[in-house]
């Protein structure tokens, strides 16, 4: 399902790009100081460390399932996928509570996918196109070093990133070539989570 959802959104995204020729100019994406804070979200995949203070027997490395929930000693089935491990970290001290005197647990994400409304997805014309798991002030140029830059065909300085904020879709420009190829720092622009970085062909 996740998959499908995911070529719909690259589908109507390439649309949009289509679109763009002969409009009006798009306008720049939001400098880093304009977008807001945010805290990792657990999602399917991720790999938690979970540390019950003074209970060994109870801590364990346990990866999140498919269906979003992990199991652990004395619980199961508890739901992770939407949370942060601080909010994971109280629902587990609620359920151990009822075998372990006040138990105090520590979660810690050490292996990141993220649900999927956290990643940001690059496609087009970058060397290794793929979705990575978005992290606190990430940047477009962090997203170039995770796909391993633009292939030769890019064109780098008509790409777009395509944002859903508030329910409304947005698309911003962005100048990858002047930032990867030219060492612009200025064109480097703060992602958010859900983003779309689409890296359009050159035409020649």
């Amino acid at each position: 399902m996740r998959q499908r959802v995911f070529y719909a959104a690259s589908l109507a995204a390439v649309l949009i790009i289509a679109g763009c020729h002969g409009a009006p100019p798009l306008p720049p994406a939001p400098p880093a100081s304009a977008l807001p804070s945010s805290e990792y979200i657990i999602g399917p995949g991720d790999q938690l460390n979970i540390f019950v203070w003074r209970n060994p027997e109870l801590s364990i490395s346990v990866p999140v399932r498919p269906d979003g929930r992990l199991s652990l000693p004395l619980v199961e089935d508890v739901v992770a996928i939407g949370r942060t491990p601080t909010q994971l970290a109280r629902e587990l001290e609620g359920r151990l509570g009822k075998y372990v005197k006040e138990p105090v647990v520590t979660v810690i994400a050490t292996a990141f996918v993220g649900p999927f409304t956290e990643q940001v997805r690059i496609i087009g014309e970058a060397s290794q196109p793929r979705a990575i798991p978005y992290r606190t002030d990430m940047t477009v140029l962090d997203a170039m070093i995770a796909v391993g830059g633009l292939t030769r065909y890019a064109a780098g300085n008509d790409s777009v990133i395509v944002r859903t904020t508030g329910g409304k879709q947005y698309t911003y420009a962005v100048h990858l070539d002047s930032l990867v190829r030219d060492g612009d720092v200025s064109s480097n622009v703060a992602l958010q989570p859900g983003d779309i970085l689409i890296i359009p062909q050159r035409l020649f």
